[in-house]
């Protein structure tokens, strides 16, 4: 997806969410808290800087002043998902996957992929969370997302990959709705001041292999393996 189609992906998603959360007809999640939810799967996953972080949780502290029950991503836990290689379903077990042939075949579509950078400039949001903006500077990441797809449904290894939708956006979701919203009128508001924000721009030389949970929550989280992209 090219910048401009991300930015018109981004607003058109703002502008239909930001009237339902305005409205009060925004949806929660109700298993953000529940201890014994088992869904799990394997994932690659983007990890923003420390400063552009600094930066997002400056904005969420302002979130919170506002809606301080809701769920709100600690440094730890903020990610842009690559890829889901199996998405999250009860009853994943780990040790029933070849976790060799799955490291043996990401190296392979990572090989000669380089460093590239990420701008996260602005939020949008859905109707049950808050999400920062991301925009690649280059068409590396969708060189690098063609490749695992095609490795991966050309092998016989569990995946499935697309199956919900087919990831094209570098966003960052940073807050989910779990209860009722204090003040949703004042939260649209605020939310329409951070439209056009700058966090920060951010090089992206590693990817992160993790078994994870829905929420990609860091005490849930296992690290299977780390890639570095190194320039040719």
């Amino acid at each position: 997806m090219s910048k401009m189609d991300l930015k018109t992906h981004y607003n058109d998603l703002y502008n239909r969410s930001i009237e339902k959360i305005g409205s009060g007809n925004y949806t929660t999640d109700s298993l953000i808290d529940v201890k014994n939810d088992t869904r799990l799967g394997v994932t690659l996953v983007i990890r923003p800087s420390e400063t552009v972080n600094k930066k997002i949780q400056e904005f969420l502290l302002e979130v919170k002043q506002i809606e301080p029950e809701q769920y709100f991503y600690p440094n730890t836990d903020i990610h842009i998902t690559l890829m889901s290689i199996i998405s999250c379903y009860n009853g994943f077990d780990l040790t029933a996957i070849p976790l060799k042939e799955y490291l043996h075949l990401i190296q392979t579509s990572i090989n000669h992929i380089p460093p590239f950078k990420i701008s996260f400039k602005g939020i949008t949001a859905s109707d049950s969370c808050i999400i920062i903006q991301g925009f690649p500077e280059s068409d590396i990441i969708n060189t690098l997302r063609d490749q695992l797809r095609t490795n991966f449904k050309n092998s016989n290894l569990q995946q499935s990959i697309d199956k919900r939708y087919t990831i094209q956006t570098a966003h960052s979701t940073v807050a989910r709705f779990k209860t009722a919203l204090k003040d949703p009128v004042q939260l649209a508001k605020l939310l329409e001041s951070y439209r056009d924000f700058d966090f920060g721009v951010f090089t992206v030389n590693k990817i992160e292999f993790v078994c994870n949970d829905w929420y990609l929550k860091h005490q849930k989280l296992t690290k299977l393996a780390e890639f570095k992209l190194e320039t040719p």
